[in-house]
């Protein structure tokens, strides 16, 4: 399994942290161990800066390389939510000396998933996803906000990488992403089912 994250992909959200809106699908890669094994999420030690960012996560369902936009969505029956964690303070020193950046992406721990349901129940085109973190509303994004579509996404990722079975797409986050502190929790809707409840040690 790999878990493919696309960066910037709210227009607010990349005005937010001073980027530009992209042209193309800004990609970058969290390894399998990034996944969360249980509800509690322990700050690294190499950094005092770290950022939730919540997404909503597509769950691949049949592989392919070179899809075309028209099928994209024959290729994902599920989606839910996922928490990209950010070493904010490490990407930052890393940028700025031009080198990548996954590190402050995806060191263990760094992706929360949650469970998945049939995308059927949604207007894929207005999914309302939602953070609190210690009972105040921080992030409230929108898919209608996005500029890659999740058929967008799946057509220009599978140009450089075969899909398979499993592999899961962090799809970006709207803006008020911030900081995370020891006994925070952090909690996250999928229109209004509470998908992910987690504590910060």
């Amino acid at each position: 399994m790999k878990i493919i994250c696309i960066g910037r992909n709210y227009g607010e959200h990349a005005k937010e942290l001073g980027n530009e809106i992209p042209e193309k699908p800004v990609i970058f890669m969290k390894p399998d161990t990034a996944v969360l094994k249980g509800n509690d999420f322990y700050i690294p030690e190499f950094s005092n800066d770290v950022h939730y960012e919540l997404e909503v996560v597509l769950k691949i369902s049949k592989g392919g390389k070179y899809i075309q936009k028209e099928t994209a969505h024959k290729h994902y029956e599920e989606i839910g939510l996922g928490i990209d964690f950010t070493a904010r303070d490490l990407q930052s020193e890393l940028k700025s000396k031009g080198l990548p950046w996954e590190l402050a992406k995806g060191f263990d721990g760094s992706a929360v998933v949650g469970n998945f349901f049939k995308k059927e129940n949604y207007n894929l085109e207005g999914v309302q996803f939602s953070l609190f973190k210690n009972k105040e509303k921080v992030q409230d994004g929108n898919t209608k906000d996005m500029i890659f579509s999740f058929d967008d996404i799946i057509a220009f990722a599978s140009q450089y990488f075969t899909l398979r079975v499993g592999d899961l797409i962090f799809t970006g986050t709207p803006k008020g992403v911030g900081k995370v502190d020891e006994n925070d929790i952090l909690e996250a809707y999928l229109e209004d089912e509470k998908i992910l409840d987690i504590r910060i040690l």
